[in-house]
């Protein structure tokens, strides 16, 4: 099995982060939440108390337990996040469209994968795809350029843990 963690940089939605964190727990993988995506109370939070838990109960509404387990953690700093897990070994993985871009059923997950995935709408910002060793791309079949954030998260989840 491999060793995979999702990064979710400056995602705005809680009720996305509920379904994240679900989704990772039931399929064995770690969770960076970073920016300005929504985040579940921590240990010695810094954000105004009443802020934090209505925020911590939104995405509760939807991880359903899963908020509470030790899957997922909290960074400021995305750029010295992707660093520090590039030198434990990690190969940095965007979910993104892109020229060079990787079919998702063609990839064949290394032993340690991050993936990270971005923005709603505007997807990962050019300065962490620069630090990504290759891009991901779920290949579309429909008129839709590109599939709810936390639905392609849990479709390359799933094809990197238990069919790559």
């Amino acid at each position: 099995m491999i060793e995979m963690v999702i990064i979710a940089h400056n995602l705005r939605s809680a009720h996305n982060v509920g379904s994240l964190l679900r989704t990772a727990e039931g399929l064995g993988v770690r969770v960076i939440l970073s920016g300005y995506t929504p985040y579940p109370i921590e240990h010695n939070d810094s954000r105004l108390p009443h802020l934090a838990q209505k925020i911590h109960k939104q995405i509760s509404k939807i991880a359903l337990g899963a908020e509470d387990q030790p899957i997922w953690k909290h960074r400021e700093d995305v750029l010295k996040t992707i660093e520090q897990l590039r030198s434990e070994g990690f190969v940095i993985a965007a979910l993104e469209q892109g020229g060079s871009s990787v079919a998702l059923q063609t990839f064949k997950s290394p032993e340690k994968l991050v993936i990270i995935v971005g923005r709603e709408v505007e997807g990962v910002e050019p300065e962490i795809l620069k630090l990504c060793d290759l891009l991901l791309e779920i290949p579309m079949v429909g008129r839709k350029e590109s599939f709810n954030v936390i639905q392609a998260a849990a479709m390359a989840m799933y094809h990197c843990t238990l069919v790559a």
